[in-house]
């Protein structure tokens, strides 16, 4: 196996265990629709989500950010830091690449016909 296999496999890994989570499946729900669920915010939703908005769920800010640390760590979201604070967002891309593969070996293990998808793309709906 090479480096980018190990490497995609790693992130592959880190994703399943970041997902394993309902904090932080929460916090990527939270993060597809910001304008909904942070619209309290004093900076533009479009910079992303302060890290202080998800002390929210009544975590303290080190469960908060070791969460967010997860999460970033498996590429599902990106950080950018302005000043102070760190601002969030899902990695779109990423997300459909870790859907894509979970899909695939899901259909390369499982049974070939009844499969509880009926397209390869419905597993999208997941996340």
């Amino acid at each position: 196996m090479d480096d980018i296999d190990t490497s995609t496999q790693d992130r592959f890994e880190d994703a399943l265990k970041a997902l394993s989570s309902p904090v932080r499946l929460s916090m990527l729900q939270w993060l597809k629709e910001p304008e909904q669920h942070f619209s309290d915010q004093a900076h533009p939703l479009d910079m992303g989500i302060c890290a202080r908005q998800f002390e929210r769920c009544g975590l303290s800010q080190s469960t908060v950010s070791a969460h967010l640390a997860s999460l970033h760590k498996a590429g599902l979201i990106t950080s950018k830091k302005i000043g102070q604070w760190i601002f969030y967002k899902r990695d779109e891309d990423a997300i459909a690449n870790f859907l894509a593969q979970l899909t695939s070996r899901l259909y390369s293990i499982g049974p070939k016909s009844g499969n509880r998808f009926s397209e390869k793309s419905d597993a999208k709906t997941i996340i």
